[in-house]
């Protein structure tokens, strides 16, 4: 997908200088941790996040991220810009909240990070590892167990 369609779906605001719209992107994800962004993101992927500090652009750099979307209208401040701008790193803040910015994109066929729906990727591995038992799909009021 362009993050072109991406600053679309999620009617974005361009924070920073750098636009660089007509780049593919590959994956989405979505943390306010920086260590879940270390360990779970591929390159060449877009990162939502709530978080608007300096340290998210250089996190975003650490693991090449093609660009940054605020959520909640949230913006960063003109240091976390200008870092960005110095990087070529695009940043973006759209009005919807996390959850939904996520869903959107899934919606309009953006893999996440750990994709069941892509046979190649980890989530199986990634979700063995953390020590947890799938969810089981169930009726009626029951919700499974993790």
């Amino acid at each position: 997908m362009l993050l072109a369609d991406i600053v679309k779906l999620l009617t974005a605001t361009s924070v920073s200088s750098v636009a660089n719209l007509d780049q593919h992107i590959e994956n989405a994800g979505a943390s306010d941790l920086m260590s879940d962004v270390l360990a779970l993101t591929k390159p060449e992927s877009v990162l939502l996040t709530g978080l608007c500090t300096p340290q998210v652009v250089r996190t975003a750099e650490m693991v090449d991220l093609k660009a940054i979307v605020f959520v909640r209208n949230k913006w960063p401040d003109a240091v976390t810009v200008k870092l960005a701008d110095e990087m070529g790193l695009p940043l973006f803040s759209s009005p919807f909240p996390l959850y939904e910015a996520c869903g959107l994109l899934y919606q309009a066929g953006l893999p996440g990070l750990l994709d069941r729906r892509d046979p190649n990727d980890h989530w199986l591995s990634v979700a063995a590892q953390d020590g947890r038992r799938s969810v089981q799909r169930t009726t009626g009021n029951s919700r499974g167990s993790l």
